[in-house]
């Protein structure tokens, strides 16, 4: 039987592209290959984590930023790892990521517990976080958190307000622009108080306006270059008896008027995408 030049080119092309595509499996294990909307629902998440997806919109929110295989990523106190368990295992291939974590000499007795669990989660799996660099960032006394002008991408999730509770947001900002790259994206994704709250607001009930977090980032050198509706939640009316943490996923009222608290979900979002200019 005589086989034409064509079809065994044919052959012989099918039989590279499967022998490539195996060796590419292998050598990712089939797992680091996988694009964002995978690793959101991906196995290594537990039930939970997944669930707070529909809340936290993380696909469309770090596509939103710009984030690619490649980049240096700075994540912002990454607390439990949340965004961590996307994020990392996304970038460890081609780029590298950075926790700014809390200091194990920060005042707050959560905070070293804390960062000792976040430790104890990426170096369980090595495979799937790939080798994380893990700084302390506690102002003014620890900020090295990437080498200067290195990172490609900071990412802060529903930190400002801590922040703004301590007195540092300024000092804060100031050190994610000294890590970025001229033209590096910094992230922001906040708890969203009314336009008209005060300082009163901002510094007790975890809620920030956006007017403040720009003021803050454009202060520190940041041009904000795009807004987002991604998290916004128009049932969130943002005046609680326990401020933010009455709303799920803290249930600080306990029962009290929980299914209310449950109807409305997790607050409403800003989330806004800076640039470090060139």
């Amino acid at each position: 039987m005589k086989i034409s030049v064509k079809l065994l080119f044919a052959y012989v092309s099918a039989l590279s592209m499967c022998i490539s595509t195996l060796a590419f499996a292998d050598h990712h294990n089939g797992k680091d290959a996988l694009g964002l909307d995978q690793l959101a629902v991906a196995e290594h998440r537990s039930e939970t984590n997944i669930a707070r997806n529909d809340f936290r919109h993380p696909v469309e929110t770090l596509e939103f930023f710009g984030l690619e295989p490649n980049m240096t990523v700075i994540e912002i106190l990454p607390s439990t790892g949340w965004y961590t368990e996307i994020v990392a295992p996304y970038v460890k291939d081609h780029g590298k990521f950075y926790a700014a974590h809390f200091s194990p000499n920060a005042s707050l007795s959560y905070m070293a517990p804390n960062l000792r669990n976040f430790e104890a989660k990426i170096t369980a799996e090595p495979e799937l976080y790939g080798k994380i660099t893990v700084r302390h960032l506690n102002p003014p006394n620890e900020v090295a958190i990437a080498p200067p002008e290195s990172a490609d991408m900071a990412l802060t999730f529903r930190n400002v307000h801590n922040w703004i509770m301590a007195g540092q947001e300024n000092e804060f900002f100031a050190t994610f622009y000294t890590a970025l790259k001229p033209g590096g994206i910094l992230g922001v994704v906040e708890h969203r108080a009314r336009e008209d709250a005060g300082m009163d607001v901002m510094r007790t009930s975890g809620y920030v306006t956006e007017a403040y977090v720009i003021e803050v980032a454009t202060a520190a050198g940041f041009e904000l270059v795009a807004n987002s509706e991604i998290n916004a939640n128009s049932k969130d009316l943002t005046v609680y008896p326990q401020g933010v943490w009455t709303l799920p996923p803290n249930y600080r009222m306990g029962d009290e008027n929980r299914a209310r608290y449950n109807t409305i979900g997790e607050s409403d979002r800003m989330t806004l995408k800076f640039v470090k200019p060139l």
